[in-house]
C-alpha cells in the first residue's frame, strides 16, 4: 500500500464518514498489522506505525521478556534476558519489513479497516445522543424484522425497537410515524447502541411531561411508577406547590391529559396517586379505593401485612394480582394481604402467645398479663424500658413488684435477642452448607434470604437473579434445599 494511497483513503473516508482523522490513521494500522500477520507466526505480536504526514508506515514486531524455564515460553513471543538485553517483563521490539501486499491482504485490510470504521461510526452517532438517553424520540419505521423494528429518528441514523419492547398487540408498518423512548445500551460484543422501548416506565413520564407543563416547570414531580406495560400504571407525584393539586393537574380538565397518555399508550389504565415520604400511607394510598383497615411492618425485611376487609380483598389483589403487584413494585416493599377476619385470628394467637411467654417469664397471673397486653405492652422491651407510672396503671401492683416485673422483662428480652443471634448464625452456616460463598451469603442476606428455606422456596430464574449461577448449579442447590421438605 503506498503512502500517497493511504493519505487519500484517510481523507476520503473522514470527510464522508464525518469521523476524525486520527480514528482512520488507527483503523488502517490495526487493518495492515493484521493482514501482515499472514507472513508471521499465527502467536506473533504485530503493530504498524503510520506517519501522520507523510503516509509512509513502518511494521514493528513484539517480544515479552520472560524465562526460558517459565510454562508458556515460546520463542515466536518470547525471548530471554540475555537475547534482549532489558529486563523480565519488558517488552523487546524490532522494526520488520514491511509485507508486500497482495490481492488476498489488500481484502483483508479492507475488511479490517471498514469494520473499524463502521465502529468509530457508531460511537460517534451514539455520543451525539448520550444526553438524550431516556428522553422520548419521534421516528419513523425503515424496516421490519421478525425480530426488530428499525426506525429513522432524524438524518438516516437508524434506532432498534426489539419487538419485546413494544406494547402487547402492537403492530408497525413500513413509514408508520411512532414515539418511544430512546435508550442507549450496552451489547456484548457489539458496543453502545442505539435501543428504543414503547414499554419502559420511562414512556409513561415522558407523554406526562409533555401534556403537563407543571412538570416540566418543576411545579409537580414524578417520583415514581410501576408499569404493566399496556394494561396498568401505577405512578406518584408530589407538588412543589401547596396551592396546586398534583393528581387534579395530571388528570386534566375531564381527564383530558391523563386520557391523552392513556390514548398514546393503546388504553393503558393509569392510577395517579400523592407521594408520601411514610411507605405505609404510600400503600395505603396505592391501593386506594380498597381501605387498609391494618398494617404491620416489618422493617428488617421490607415487607407489610396488610389487612383488608372481604369486601375490598378482591379489589386490593386486583385481576390477577395486579394491583398489589404493582404497589408493591410502586414503594419498594414485599406486600402480602390477608383479610381482616384472618388478620385478626393470626393477632389472636400472637397475643395468646406472648400472654403464655409473660405468664411464665415475669411470674405474673393470666388476668394480669393481658392487662399488660390491653396496655399496649407487646414485647418485652416495652416492659423493661416502660415509665413506672404506666406499668403502675396498667398493673395496679406496688413499685416493688413493677420493679421486679421490669427487670424479669429485660431478662427475658436478653434471652429472646440472644436465641435470635444463635438462630441466625445457624441459618447463616446452613446457608454456606448448600454451597454458597461467603460473597454470596451476603448478597443473599442482603435480599433477606436468611434460611434454608427462604432458598427453597425459590425458583431456578429467581436465584439466578440475585446470584451470577449456572442453571445445573442452581436447580442442584434449591434440591438440596429442599431435601427436609420430604424427610
Amino acid at each position: 500500500m503506498e503512502s500517497i494511497e493511504i493519505l487519500a483513503v484517510v481523507e476520503s473516508v473522514s470527510n464522508e464518514k464525518g469521523i476524525e482523522e486520527g480514528i482512520i490513521f488507527g483503523a488502517l494500522e490495526t487493518a495492515i498489522a493484521t493482514a501482515s500477520l499472514r507472513h508471521f507466526h499465527e502467536d506473533a505480536e504485530i503493530t504498524v506505525s503510520i506517519d501522520r504526514v507523510s503516509g509512509e508506515y513502518s511494521t514493528h514486531r513484539h517480544w515479552i521478556v520472560s524465562e526460558e524455564t517459565v510454562e508458556d515460553f515460546h520463542k515466536e513471543t518470547h525471548v530471554t534476558e540475555n537475547d534482549s538485553k532489558l529486563s523480565l517483563g519488558d517488552t523487546y521490539s524490532l522494526d520488520v519489513d514491511n509485507v508486500v501486499f497482495g490481492r488476498i491482504e489488500a481484502q483483508a485490510a479492507r475488511q479490517v479497516m471498514m469494520q473499524r470504521v463502521r465502529e468509530a461510526e457508531r460511537d460517534t452517532i451514539v455520543a451525539m445522543f448520550t444526553s438524550q438517553n431516556n428522553s422520548l424520540m419521534n421516528g419513523t419505521v425503515k424496516r421490519v424484522t421478525r425480530d426488530n423494528i428499525i426506525v429513522d429518528i432524524g438524518n438516516d441514523i437508524e434506532a432498534v425497537l426489539p419487538r419485546d419492547q413494544l406494547l402487547p398487540g402492537e403492530i408497525y408498518k413500513i413509514k408508520d410515524r411512532m414515539r418511544a423512548i430512546l435508550q442507549i445500551k450496552e451489547i456484548e460484543g457489539r458496543g453502545s447502541q442505539l435501543m428504543l422501548s414503547r414499554s419502559c416506565p420511562e414512556m409513561v413520564t415522558e407523554l406526562f411531561r409533555i401534556e403537563v407543563p407543571e412538570i416540566n416547570e418543576d411545579i409537580i414531580e414524578i417520583r415514581g411508577i410501576a408499569r404493566d406495560a399496556g394494561s396498568r400504571s401505577k405512578i406518584t407525584v408530589k407538588t412543589n406547590d401547596g396551592r396546586i393539586d398534583p393528581v387534579g393537574a395530571c388528570v386534566g380538565m375531564r381527564g383530558s391529559r391523563v386520557q391523552s397518555v392513556s390514548g398514546e399508550l393503546g388504553n393503558e389504565r393509569i392510577d395517579i396517586i400523592i407521594y408520601d415520604d411514610n411507605p405505609a400511607q404510600m400503600v395505603i394510598n396505592a391501593l386506594a379505593p380498597a381501605k387498609v383497615e391494618s398494617i404491620v411492618m416489618d422493617e428488617d425485611s421490607r415487607s407489610m401485612e396488610l389487612a383488608v376487609n372481604e369486601e375490598n380483598l378482591a379489589l386490593a389483589i386486583g385481576s390477577r394480582g395486579q394491583n398489589i403487584r404493582l404497589a408493591s413494585r410502586l414503594v419498594g416493599w414485599e406486600l402480602n394481604i390477608i383479610s381482616s377476619n384472618e388478620a385478626e385470628a393470626k393477632e389472636r394467637v400472637i397475643e395468646a402467645e406472648f400472654q403464655a411467654k409473660l405468664m411464665d417469664n415475669l411470674s405474673i397471673n393470666e388476668s394480669e398479663a393481658e392487662s399488660l397486653i390491653r396496655g399496649g405492652f407487646l414485647n418485652f422491651d416495652d416492659i423493661a424500658y416502660a415509665e413506672d407510672s404506666k406499668l403502675l396503671g396498667a398493673l395496679k401492683l406496688e413499685e416493688a413488684r413493677v420493679e421486679e416485673i421490669k427487670a424479669a422483662a429485660a431478662d427475658a428480652a436478653l434471652m429472646e435477642a440472644m436465641g435470635e443471634i444463635t438462630q441466625e448464625e445457624s441459618n447463616l452456616e446452613s446457608l454456606t452448607e448448600l454451597g454458597f460463598s461467603e460473597e454470596e451469603v451476603d448478597i443473599l442476606v442482603s435480599k433477606a434470604l436468611k434460611s434454608m428455606d427462604d432458598i427453597a422456596e425459590l425458583a431456578v430464574d429467581e436465584l439466578q437473579d440475585i446470584i451470577e449461577i449456572s442453571d445445573k448449579k442452581a436447580a442442584d442447590i434449591i434440591m438440596k434445599a429442599r431435601e427436609s421438605w420430604f424427610n
